[in-house]
């Protein structure tokens, strides 16, 4: 029997008190308070509600010692990044490969591959793939539900895979950005029950209104803990915390769960209300086999050093000492050997004059925003004619191109506003949600190196500048290595640097970039043909 002593945190009574934890094979036997003088704190650990590992770039097995290294005892992890690029065969890796983390790793199925019938990805997994996946694994929900008109329209494959998700008894999580009023209630009433896409009070409360779930996310991209913090005080029962995507570098800088609980506890907030939100919603919400400090429960929890930076002395998963701040993490490569064909890149490389942009009117530009995935429409009002347009620094307008990485179909241009580079080049082949290759850039020299050095390495994140580049490969479906976190942290916070040397303004430019092409999010993205505007869900040469 093993014995842990320290300040035990109720979060059913909204207390603390001194005692010692006794666990024999991973089960919590008893709780025993004392009269004893500790300094430490025992806590239930932290779930990220929604997360892709994917966008880490790292495969389970590494995302995981990070995240357990600030708290995290548990993720919902939805796969559909991978299952983009390589349909089952990708759900298949993610899942195996996370029965060797060290924290627990819980799926969603994903309900959405391709998110819509306009992307180009490099697999589908369709209503029948679903049941063969429910059949064979075990999922915790439906993951987030992004065809919104497929859902109002009733489409047959749509609700045949809502059906499937009240078949095996599991929630079915929702995508709705800017979705209100009369759409809102009909998208909710079928069954819907999680949103993680709020950006306003308001839209948040008017799903709570209607039995939603609300996810605060705070991930490398998309920040919305400021807009909705108020209902922590007010609506604190419908609420979970989320990441949805976090790059190496914030996970190991800035934190995972704990940067939220931070936050909220400097705040003012209810210490008790935020260790609920950032534990016990979600494992009640997906009825997670997750312990929370009581007798009966699993032995999952973690002893922090105070409730003020909530630093990690050790966590306990199952009973077993899984992290301690004493440790030094091994620096060695995952073992993904056991997948064979883990890449679809079928891409040849670019000439100069493929990237040409003749222009004889004004401008249609992406503008956006930093730590928000929403973008707009804006027009640049344009009285000459150009042969080939590449870009105006005064006025912040830079050339993007979308290219299709499993066909070799003619790139796709247009301009952007918003991201404030001064010289050369940026090119990734993480692009939500199929993962074709996208970049921006100042002239058409630098672009297409970026360019050809994603196509040449067969994914990855490179820049380039004055006929320099520097990248990140990613040989794992294009979207992950098999390095450790800290080396692709360094390299990661090098291109960084780089682009912010060279005026990008954003603060997380690679994750902005990847966002781009996700044409389910309001207003103007760009796709397979050109410039994508949400609200009319058209393409605007259509």
């Amino acid at each position: 029997m093993r014995k842990i002593e320290g300040n035990i945190i109720d979060i059913y009574n909204n207390r603390i008190f001194p005692g010692t934890i006794c666990i024999d094979h991973g089960i919590i036997t008893d709780i025993l308070e004392n009269s004893n003088s500790y300094q430490n704190f025992i806590a239930p650990g932290f779930i990220d509600a929604h997360v892709h590992i994917e966008s880490s770039m790292l495969v389970p097995e590494e995302f995981s010692k990070l995240a357990i290294s600030k708290g995290t005892v548990a993720v919902i992890n939805d796969p559909h990044e991978i299952a983009n690029v390589l349909g089952i065969e990708g759900i298949r890796f993610m899942i195996e490969n996370s029965w060797k983390a060290p924290i627990k790793i819980f799926f969603s199925v994903p309900s959405c591959v391709p998110a819509t019938s306009f992307d180009y990805s490099g697999a589908e997994i369709n209503s029948d793939h679903i049941e063969e996946l429910l059949q064979n694994y075990s999922f915790v929900s439906l993951s987030e539900m992004m065809n919104i008109s497929g859902v109002l329209q009733k489409d047959t494959e749509v609700w045949r895979k809502l059906k499937l998700a009240e078949k095996y008894n599991i929630p079915i999580d929702g995508h709705a950005p800017g979705i209100i009023g009369e759409v809102l209630k009909q998208y909710v009433s079928a069954g819907i029950s999680t949103d993680h896409e709020s950006v306003s009070l308001s839209e948040a409360l008017e799903k709570i209104s209607l039995g939603m779930k609300i996810l605060i996310r705070e991930g490398s991209a998309a920040k919305n803990y400021e807009a909705l913090k108020s209902l922590i005080n007010s609506h604190p029962y419908s609420l979970m915390f989320c990441t949805d995507d976090s790059h190496p570098g914030d996970l190991i800088h800035c934190g995972h769960i704990d940067k939220i609980v931070r936050r909220a506890i400097a705040d003012g907030f209810d210490l008790f209300q935020v260790l609920r939100i950032a534990s016990l919603h979600p494992i009640q919400h997906y009825h997670l086999p997750i312990g929370t400090l009581r007798i009966g429960d699993p032995a999952d929890f973690c002893i922090f050093e105070d409730l003020k930076s909530f630093s990690v002395s050790e966590v306990y998963i199952q009973g077993e000492l899984k992290y301690s701040s004493s440790w030094s993490m091994p620096d060695i490569k995952a073992e993904v050997s056991d997948f064979s064909n883990l890449n679809q890149f079928n891409r040849k490389l670019l000439q100069l004059s493929d990237l040409r942009k003749p222009i004889t009117s004004d401008i249609v530009s992406i503008k956006v925003y930093d730590g928000e995935l929403i973008t707009d429409k804006v027009i640049f009002s344009n009285h000459d004619s150009f042969d080939n347009f590449e870009s105006d620094l005064d006025r912040d307008i830079l050339k993007i191109i979308y290219l299709n990485r499993y066909e070799n179909k003619p790139p796709q241009i247009a301009f952007i506003h918003g991201i404030g580079l001064k010289k050369g080049a940026f090119a990734s082949s993480i692009s939500h949600d199929s993962h074709n290759i996208i970049a921006v850039g100042c002239n058409d020299q630098d672009l297409l190196i970026a360019l050809n050095s994603i196509i040449s390495a067969k994914g990855g994140l490179s820049v380039a500048s004055e006929g320099e580049v520097d990248i990140l490969s990613l040989p794992i479906a294009g979207i992950m290595t098999d390095e450790n976190g800290e080396k692709v942290a360094m390299i990661w916070n090098k291109l960084i640097q780089i682009l912010h040397h060279n005026g990008c303004i954003l603060d997380s430019p690679f994750m902005t970039l990847s966002f781009m092409a996700l044409i389910v999010i309001p207003e103007l993205k760009i796709g397979e043909r050109g410039l994508f505007e949400y609200s009319k869900f058209k393409f605007l040469a259509d």
